[in-house]
């Protein structure tokens, strides 16, 4: 990995730190499906997963290894023999294989987490570094909760690594405490007191638990780091990470003053936030900056006028070059295939032949019942699409009776193995009456534990996402489904949650 001094490389945990967010269960085809628009996006190293935490996500950074050539994967790794083995495993079919393995270093986790003395830790990380140049020759090393750490303990712990070989020390703000002035202090230290540290990059890794992930990631950068481990959207443990999207439009937007660059295809930041919004059930704030719905929007009088005279007087970044299109193109129940498809290529969007055919087929059955169909509605279409697993439960009808005097109702049929079968109950509402159908018809004890719904677009006949979660024997799953129909779309996402209960206990 060159050492550009003017390139900040950009290293992806959406698939590692990102999915630890609580409700998020991405499996191997969604995370798959994520990594290629990550390769798309031109991160420098997508962070696949933490082999040794699940088979799951061992599979996850196995396939992604295999079919992601141009990029470097990288999988996360404690300081042990077990973990880096099983990391080295799952790589063994990168191209550009990282293993990014951590110790703590702060004194209060040496104390209550891991028991160790400060010798004890040196020594670890000096053997895990060497452990891991078994499997490949570059290796990232982290001092866990670095910004709480001892400083000139810190250095001596990145010096053992570096000594060891590791190529990129990163500085980690686990717990989002440190403030900016502070960090750039921290990272003027690491660099004034840790022998070698001229010979590799500096990474920093910044939680948001005081919304200051992306300030301390840039402050990091202006006092010499030139690595940001950050994620689409922002997502991640507790507050989340500093966010992908934002990081790299401000050095777009200030890389005459910053003097930074990075290789982040911009283009494709709407494409990839859409993508890992739909397959985490991550809702996006409407004022979130770069790719909320209202990052680009005017209604202020004031506002409205300075635009229509002149767009920099109220925008410094142009929605193009992220992705986003100034106007939009109506189909409805009349446009033919070749306009579909036409449609989609404009939008970035590419699917396989079969899911053409099914996105193809629900847009033609949207367009027929709600009119008017825009991006927003497509982008919903194909990228529930893409969530797609294996239907061992098919929705063949339903109906539901409710109202302010009577108790709601469902009867709910679905087809198992050609057969139908039917069941009915009564519930707090439709929805609650047609989930107790479903559990009666797919024996399935699952207890919900999310349930959120959002509007694709403005309107009466609003396109709705319904995005749960729910859990059974151990294991928590996400179901997902779009419809004109509240009810309806909820009906298909706790049925597409039951199969993917199903896929995880084959």
């Amino acid at each position: 990995m060159e050492n550009n001094k003017n390139k900040v490389y950009i290293f992806d945990t959406t698939l590692r730190d990102g999915e630890q967010a609580p409700g998020i269960h991405l499996n191997t085809r969604e995370k798959l499906q994520i990594s290629q628009q990550l390769a798309k996006l031109n991160v420098d190293i997508i962070e696949a997963g933490f082999p040794v935490s699940s088979r799951s996500d061992f599979n996850s950074v196995k396939e992604i290894s295999g079919k992601i050539r141009d990029r470097k994967i990288a999988a996360l790794a404690r300081a042990n023999p077990k973990d880096i083995d099983i990391a080295g495993e799952a790589l063994k079919g990168a191209e550009n294989p990282v293993i990014h393995t951590f110790i703590s270093s702060s004194d209060i986790h040496l104390k209550y987490q891991l028991k160790k003395s400060r010798e004890e830790v040196l020594e670890l990380a000096a053997d895990a570094v060497r452990r891991s140049q078994k499997y490949t020759d570059m290796v990232e090393f982290s001092a866990m909760d670095a910004t709480r750490s001892d400083r000139e303990f810190l250095c001596r712990l990145f010096e053992v690594a570096i000594k060891g070989g590791a190529k990129i020390i990163n500085v980690p703000d686990t717990v989002g405490y440190i403030i900016p002035d502070e960090f750039g202090r921290l990272i003027d230290y690491i660099f004034e007191n840790t022998d070698g540290i001229e010979d590799v990059i500096v990474s920093v890794h910044c939680h948001d638990d005081l919304g200051l992930a992306v300030a301390n990631s840039l402050t990091a950068v202006e006092h010499g780091a030139r690595q940001v481990e950050c994620a689409v959207n922002g997502i991640g443990e507790r507050a989340g990470n500093a966010s992908l999207e934002e990081i790299v439009m401000i050095a777009d937007t200030r890389k005459k003053d910053l003097g930074v660059y990075t290789d982040i295809n911009i283009s494709e930041i709407m494409r990839t936030s859409s993508i890992v919004r739909s397959l985490t059930g991550y809702v996006v704030s409407p004022n979130k900056a770069i790719v909320g719905k209202n990052a680009f929007s005017h209604e202020a009088g004031i506002h409205q006028d300075g635009m229509l005279k002149d767009r920099s007087t109220y925008e410094i970044i142009k929605p193009e070059d992220i992705g986003l299109k100034s106007s939009e193109l109506v189909l409805g129940k009349h446009s033919g295939r070749h306009a579909f498809v036409d449609r989609l290529e404009e939008l970035g969007i590419h699917l396989s032949e079969d899911d053409l055919e099914s996105a193809f087929e629900r847009f033609k059955d949207l367009a027929e019942r709600k009119g008017a169909i825009n991006d927003q509605d497509i982008k919903a279409i194909t990228e529930n699409e893409l969530r797609e697993v294996k239907e061992h439960f098919l929705l063949k009808y339903y109906r539901v009776q409710s109202g302010s005097d009577l108790k709601a109702s469902s009867t709910v049929g679905i087809k198992i193995k050609n057969k139908i079968h039917e069941e009915s109950s009564t519930g707090d509402g439709p929805v609650d009456a047609s989930f107790k159908a479903i559990d009666k018809i797919t024996n399935i004890n699952a207890k919900l534990v999310d349930y959120n719904i959002e509007a694709v677009s403005g309107g009466k006949d609003a396109l709705g996402v319904v995005k749960l979660v729910v859990s059974t024997g151990g294991i928590e799953v996400m179901g997902s489904s779009i419809s004109t129909d509240i009810v309806e779309a909820s009906i298909k996402a706790y049925i597409d949650a039951m199969n993917r209960i199903m896929e995880n206990q084959a």
